[in-house]
């Protein structure tokens, strides 16, 4: 269980780390754009490679489809709630800033984060070790999300103090969800988690069609192709050997 909140809090860290190094620096956007690109393609493959073709080994074709679709349909519905208070801004570090969208930035976050550390969690049930695709791809997608949101929120005023702890919580959150989704599901069916699979592979999906690539290709152009094939390429390489 610890070992579960261990690997959820390294996934979640990505997001702190993004922090800092907007704080620090000033990074290019195309530079953030070309991690996010890449950490695009590594998602793709995680979903493709590791968590649809285990549902459908472990279950069958309807139970991967029923949860894959009703993963992307609810983050979907969630995060169109959010987009109208401003939290499709989580992943933006543009100059056009509305204000008061801190708040739906930080739910917006946790959207992202809390289904991908409950599936870290779960990984662990049935295998000795941690899935290595699913925490770099988690790692590469979240650090860009937390750049790029520390860039916007202190354009929008937040303080550095406040946007430290909002990502301070993000990875303690990412941590506990991993830790409870080993414990609530360590006894599980094999079809349970064969859906929860699937579910998140329909959420992370979702998120990577609705935010992740077109923030990526709006601020790296065409070249954010090239760079997802990469990371779907790093991810069939990383499933081989693992």
């Amino acid at each position: 269980m610890l070992l579960a909140a261990f690997w959820g809090g390294i996934a979640g860290s990505a997001v702190l780390l993004g922090c800092f190094t907007a704080l620090a620096f000033r990074i290019p956007k195309k530079w953030t754009a070309w991690i996010m690109a890449f950490g695009t393609g590594i998602l793709i493959g995680a979903v493709s490679f590791e968590l649809l073709i285990e549902a459908v080994e472990q279950s069958d074709l309807i139970v991967t489809s029923s949860g894959f679709i009703l993963g992307a349909a609810i983050f979907t519905g969630i995060n169109s709630f959010l987009a109208k208070k401003g939290g499709h801004e989580r992943k933006k570090s543009g100059d056009k800033k509305t204000k008061g969208v801190g708040m739906a930035i930080f739910l917006g976050t946790l959207l992202d984060a809390i289904p991908e550390s409950v599936l870290i969690g779960a990984s662990l049930i049935d295998h000795s070790k941690v899935s290595w695709l699913l925490v770099v791809a988690i790692f590469l997608s979240n650090f860009p999300e937390g750049l790029s949101s520390s860039i916007g929120l202190l354009r929008e005023g937040f303080s550095r103090r406040k946007i430290l702890g909002m990502w301070l919580s993000v990875f303690a959150i990412s941590a506990l969800a991993a830790f409870l989704g080993y414990l609530l599901l360590e006894n599980a069916s094999v079809a349970s988690l064969s859906l929860i699979g699937a579910f998140a592979g329909g959420a992370i999906m979702a998120m990577v069609a609705s935010t992740m690539l077109p923030e990526a290709h709006e601020d790296a152009g065409v070249a954010a192709g090239f760079i997802t094939s990469l990371g779907l390429l790093c991810s069939m390489l990383l499933t081989h050997l693992s």
